[in-house]
């Protein structure tokens, strides 16, 4: 659509201005492109801000608990580090800096459950509301390595008997984040819809024959004469099967997605 405007100049002169406006279908379609771009474009400061506010709470959180760490080997006895009966635990005041930076560890995991499932969420809303995948920063991938944390398992196991931290082999699933920070802000088509069903399906089965099998292995019997053995055997095949699942599911779509724009491109 082309709009003619005329406008008096100064010395006498008279001049035609032509401004050209490509519309869509209609005006509203342009009003929402421009809000969209302007959600999109906020969405993804926020999503900058965030994952610098997880870093370096992951940063302060584990330089807290290595100084603490250092300072109850040091000057108490490596009180909380080393073996201790908590039935005769009496506090004292040299006790503050490994409580502070234990409660502060639990916080920012806790942090992290809470922020995993504020995604899930917003991922399910965006999905039904808009015709775009959500804004993620590829940087995100990183939080993968609070996986290894996994592996400190072994060492409380043989301090106090906690097999909690196996738990944490759960976040190598998060090296997920690394694909679907690429296919931010995808547009959502049949193809993506069926390349989505498709690599959650395939990720589902790998993690549920793994799981089966583990079951199928430890019910047999104590593994090496030990329950207590057994039952650690099996929280890890679960954390790695699940964390398993979360990588597959989002590196399956990326795979499936640009093999399928690949293809079209040398047809």
């Amino acid at each position: 659509m082309t709009i003619k405007a005329s406008s008096n100049l100064p010395n006498n002169s008279k001049s035609d201005v032509f401004v050209s406006f490509l519309l869509t279908a209609s005006l509203q379609s342009d009003i929402f492109i421009l809000l969209s771009d302007k959600y999109i474009t906020l969405e993804e400061t926020i999503m900058k801000k965030r994952t610098k506010l997880t870093i370096c709470l992951g940063v302060i959180c584990a330089l807290l608990v290595a100084i603490s760490s250092w300072y109850t080997m040091a000057y108490n006895n490596s009180r909380f580090i080393a073996p201790m009966d908590l039935s005769e635990y009496v506090f004292r005041a040299q006790d503050l800096p490994m409580i502070i930076s234990g409660v502060f560890f639990a916080l920012y995991v806790v942090y992290l459950v809470v922020l995993l499932l504020r995604y899930i969420m917003t991922n399910r809303r965006r999905e039904l509301t808009l015709q775009s995948t959500r804004i993620i920063n590829p940087k995100l991938g990183f939080l993968g390595l609070l996986g290894f944390a996994g592996f400190l398992g072994f060492w409380t196991y043989s301090v106090d008997k906690t097999i909690f931290p196996f738990v944490f082999f759960l976040f190598f699933g998060f090296f997920g984040f690394f694909y679907e920070g690429k296919m931010s802000n995808t547009f959502i088509d049949e193809r993506y819809k069926e390349n989505k069903m498709k690599a959650q399906s395939v990720a589902n089965k790998t993690s549920l024959s793994i799981i089966f099998l583990a079951i199928l292995i430890l019910g047999q019997g104590k593994l090496m004469d030990s329950l207590e053995y057994t039952l650690i055997a099996f929280v890890i095949v679960v954390a790695l099967s699940l964390a398993l699942e979360i990588f597959l599911s989002e590196y399956l779509l990326y795979h499936y997605d640009n093999d399928e724009q690949f293809d079209e491109s040398e047809e």
